[in-house]
């Protein structure tokens, strides 16, 4: 994997946003810059690099793959449970 720039965060207010929306796209884009969006000083959103987001989905695939692969051996290991009897036992049926 490529070396990246070290990614630097920022805090400002939707309308300091909203009034340089481009500058700001350019920074995250470009520069690889976070910048964490407030209203009322309480943090509402951010803006990433693409990256970032890549990252993050690869992540949670990983985890989510974990997860599956944890609970096929579960299945293998305790068996299953037919369908009609968690209805029953729900009180579905």
């Amino acid at each position: 994997m490529p070396a990246r720039k070290k990614s630097t965060s920022e805090a400002i207010t939707t309308v300091a946003a909203r009034q340089h929306f481009s500058d700001l796209i350019n920074r995250v884009a470009y520069g690889k810059d976070r910048i964490l969006l407030t209203r009322r000083s309480r943090p509402l959103a951010a803006v990433v690099p693409i990256e970032d987001i890549a990252l993050l989905e690869a992540m949670e695939d990983r985890d989510d793959l974990k997860a599956a692969r944890a609970a096929i051996r579960e299945v293998k290991r305790k068996g299953t449970t037919p369908w009609r009897q968690v209805k029953k036992e729900l009180g579905l049926i």
